[in-house]
């Protein structure tokens, strides 16, 4: 008897790489790093608060990124 293939099914979503409690490290090399990081966990937030509704990645990643460009740019 010959065998049936099954249909191979992927996931679409991209979760971000570490939590929602990314912080600014002041004065550090990674600092770059820790703000793409931070925007990537809160433009995911704000895609999983609408409900993982698809065609507003530019915008969720706009918002994230006026949200945490502030926290960055601060001295100690």
């Amino acid at each position: 008897m010959p065998r049936v293939k099954r249909a191979q099914t992927t996931k679409t979503s991209v979760k971000p790489a570490t939590s929602s409690s990314a912080e600014p490290t002041n004065g550090n090399a990674n600092a770059a790093s820790d703000l793409d990081t931070a925007i990537r966990v809160r433009a995911y937030e704000l895609y999983e608060q609408r409900g993982r509704v698809e065609g507003f990645a530019h915008d969720d990643w706009f918002q994230a990124e006026t949200e945490m460009r502030p926290r960055f740019s601060r001295t100690v």
